[in-house]
């Protein structure tokens, strides 16, 4: 066997809170990869309604990479929830017409950070929120209820409001071994055969293990 099959959305039997999330998702808007599980006792059916302010004529995307661990109350705002800064008022008249539409933003009075992107292996943990625009590399880890307003390194802990890094999790070296290593992207027979070395830091078997093939 060489794990589960990411087309299941429960692979966890008996567990029906934790979902393979990429089985959930119809916005084409919101891009999730294999073996992204959402972990929520009210089902991860309702992700998408984590998505907030994600409005269609705006275009963001939202990006999630393989193999990310999504605690409960995760929550992503996007550039919708945006309004206009540069005026006296930063009340959205327009969006109730009846003579307000006048008002409405023109292009580029919105703030604007574009997508957001959630990097491999990334690990984030209850009702943590993540900002419009950002951008999480791969390996990073963040804290439960922590406000991501900034980009996250790969491989580093951030926590806190505003979040903060708190520590990184390997050294550089390491870590660049690992972004150019990029198991994620391995095929998942080789992913299980090298599953100890995956867990258990073993990046000399896996380097290894690339030079072989």
């Amino acid at each position: 066997m060489h794990g589960p099959d990411p087309s299941n959305p429960h692979p966890l039997p008996g567990f029906p809170q934790v979902g393979f999330l990429k089985n959930f998702i119809s916005n084409p808007l919101i891009v999730v990869g294999d073996y992204t599980y959402y972990d929520d006792p009210e089902g991860p059916e309702g992700f998408e309604r984590q998505v907030l302010y994600h409005f269609p004529f705006i275009g963001d995307r939202l990006i999630i990479g393989k193999f990310c661990a999504l605690a409960r109350g995760v929550r992503f705002i996007m550039n919708g929830a945006n309004h206009k800064l540069s005026g006296f008022s930063t009340y959205p008249f327009h969006i109730f017409s009846r003579g307000w539409e006048t008002a409405a933003p023109r292009p580029g009075d919105l703030p604007y950070k574009g997508d957001t992107v959630v990097g491999n292996d990334v690990w984030i943990g209850y009702d943590a929120l993540i900002m419009p625009g950002v951008r999480i590399g791969n390996g990073a880890i963040i804290s439960s209820r922590s406000v991501v307003v900034g980009d996250v390194p790969a491989y580093t802990i951030v926590g806190g409001n505003p979040a903060k890094p708190l520590r990184t999790r390997f050294p550089d070296a390491t870590i660049a071994a690992l972004e150019a290593l990029a198991w994620w992207d391995w095929p998942v027979e080789m992913i299980t055969r090298n599953l100890d070395a995956i867990v258990g830091a073993g990046l000399a078997a896996l380097m290894a293990c690339v030079d072989k093939r």
